[in-house]
C-alpha cells in the first residue's frame, strides 16, 4: 500500500504560483508513475499531469502546458506540482496520485486533496 498526502495549496491571485507537494509513505515511489488531477466543484475529475518512475518522461493537460511543471524525487519519496501564472480557472481540489502504468482517475491510490483557490 502506499499512502500519499498533499500539502501546498492556498489562496493566491491570478498570476500568482504555488507549488503542491505530495509526500508518500508506506512503499518507495520509485517504481510507480506519479501523477496529479484536479476536480473543481460540479466537474469530473480531470488529468493535469503525470510523472514516469524515472522523471523522465512528462505528460501536461494542454490547459496547463507551460504553465505547470511536474518533478519528482524519489529519495524523498515525494512528487511535486509547480504551478505558474494561475488562473481562477485552476481553481479545483488537486490530488495526487500512483500507479504503476498510466496515472487517471482509474489509479489505485489517491491522496486526500488540497485546495488551490485563483482569485482574479
Amino acid at each position: 500500500q502506499v499512502q500519499l498526502v498533499e500539502s501546498g495549496g492556498g489562496l493566491v491571485q491570478a498570476g500568482g504560483s504555488l507549488r503542491l507537494s505530495c509526500a508518500a509513505s508506506g512503499r518507495t515511489i520509485s517504481s510507480f508513475h506519479m501523477g496529479w488531477l484536479r476536480q473543481a466543484p460540479g466537474k469530473e475529475r480531470e488529468f493535469v499531469a503525470a510523472i514516469n518512475w524515472s522523471g523522465g518522461m512528462t505528460y501536461y493537460a494542454d490547459s496547463v502546458k507551460g504553465r505547470f511543471t511536474i518533478s519528482r524525487d524519489n529519495a524523498k519519496n515525494t512528487a511535486y506540482l509547480q504551478m505558474n501564472s494561475l488562473k481562477p480557472e485552476d481553481t479545483a481540489v488537486y490530488y495526487c496520485a500512483a500507479d504503476r502504468t498510466v496515472v487517471s482517475y482509474k489509479s489505485p491510490y489517491w491522496g486526500q486533496g488540497t485546495q488551490v483557490t485563483v482569485s482574479s
